[in-house]
């Protein structure tokens, strides 16, 4: 049995989280000891461990924007030195034979495997553009030769960071996300009358188009707010719910997005609703789905689930999504922060109820096809193997 370091950067359970807790514990056992690092405790670590996966609450170096002041530098290096020396003891019980980072906002895992000469692999599911100096230097760090191996989300996400680079482009490749379609629960029609009735506050006549994810300034609430106040009028039926919260110490996103749906009058139209652990009885009793991020998302977990439930995609025409949903076969994907667009989108869907259950259909027939867990986690274990 080999044992593999896994890095994550968060213990929640949004996009990221359930990737990686669906990945590792869906690994062969028999071949592979998963030792997990997350940076704090949460529902992530509890989820791990009620599958008998060892949790290690250590510091993983996560990079963020506000890090370059004195006292958050200072910061940095004393997790660094805690980070190391709390993974070189894990290294002599464990025996690393690979160290796997998630996400390139982990950065302990390169640190630990350059001095311990252990093979490292980097799981990409970012695209970022901006700050400039961010994407020099993840390019960079990227393409030392202590990093072995990369794989992206998407094929979006490849060619973002391997474009030009030949050095990146020769050890790169990307292998979709999936989804376990044992774990999507069934959620009953006296549920999704509940559902609809308790916390969309909506009768048996209505659309109830649903945003699911993070409340933060990329994921588009605000930009299908505004779609969504363009068509209000025209289309009585229609309700609008955001299910998700902002990220700690980000709440400002939240209160602005309150404030803006005061400010159009459509308290009475538009719901907030928290994150929730139990997503799919969420998922099972919205109508129209939508992903409306205004930058690219590398992949677009939320619209594979939403597919899983059954429901027509609209989506922004960039990053991965653009490899999830087929236009006119699975939903619709509408010109990127053009709420206009997005508003025209949802009308031809509101409208037309058959087109709704054609494209639900068929979403669910292209996530068990393409996007099984079973076919994520089979390329990557015959990626450890070539690495070990």
């Amino acid at each position: 049995m080999k044992s593999i370091l896994f890095i994550h950067q968060s213990a929640e359970l949004y996009g990221s989280d359930k990737t990686i807790l669906m990945f590792i514990s869906s690994l062969d056992k028999t071949k592979y000891l998963p030792i997990v690092i997350l940076p704090f405790d949460g529902p992530l670590k509890e989820e791990f461990e009620k599958n008998n996966i060892k949790v290690i609450i250590s510091p993983v170096l996560k990079l963020y924007r506000k890090m370059f002041t004195p006292r958050n530098m200072i910061k940095f290096f004393k997790e660094y030195r805690e980070g190391i020396k709390a993974l070189d003891k894990l290294h002599k019980e464990y025996d690393f034979k690979l160290v796997y980072s998630h996400t390139l906002a982990a950065l302990i895992g390169i640190s630990f495997a350059k001095k311990n000469k252990i093979k490292h692999l980097w799981h990409v599911q970012e695209i970022i553009a901006k700050p400039k100096i961010f994407n020099l230097s993840f390019k960079k760090i990227l393409g030392i030769k202590s990093n072995h191996k990369i794989i992206y989300d998407s094929k979006e996400t490849m060619n973002f960071w391997i474009k030009g680079n030949e050095t990146l482009t020769k050890k790169s490749d990307f292998i979709w996300n999936g989804l376990d379609v044992n774990q999507k629960s069934i959620t009953s029609l006296e549920t999704i009358k509940q559902v609809r009735n308790d916390y969309f506050e909506v009768n048996e006549n209505s659309t109830v188009i649903g945003l699911i994810g993070r409340i933060n300034s990329w994921k588009g609430q605000q930009l299908l707010l505004k779609a969504f106040c363009l068509i209000a009028e025209k289309q009585p039926e229609a309700k609008l719910v955001f299910i998700g919260s902002a990220p700690p110490n980000q709440e400002f996103f939240e209160r602005d997005l309150e404030n803006k749906i005061k400010a159009f009058k459509l308290e009475e139209r538009v719901k907030i609703i928290p994150f929730q652990n139990n997503i799919w009885q969420f998922w099972d009793s919205i109508d129209i789905a939508v992903v409306p991020s205004t930058e690219p998302e590398p992949f677009g977990m939320v619209a594979i689930e939403a597919m899983m439930s059954k429901k027509p995609v609209i989506a922004a025409n960039h990053g991965g999504l653009t490899e999830i949903v087929v236009p006119n076969n699975t939903g619709i994907l509408f010109e990127p922060n053009n709420e206009n667009a997005l508003a025209d989108a949802l009308i031809e869907l509101l409208k037309s109820s058959d087109k709704r259950k054609s494209f639900g259909e068929e979403g669910y027939l292209r996530a068990n096809t393409h996007f099984s867990l079973k076919n994520h986690v089979d390329k990557f274990e015959k990626t450890f193997e070539e690495l070990i």
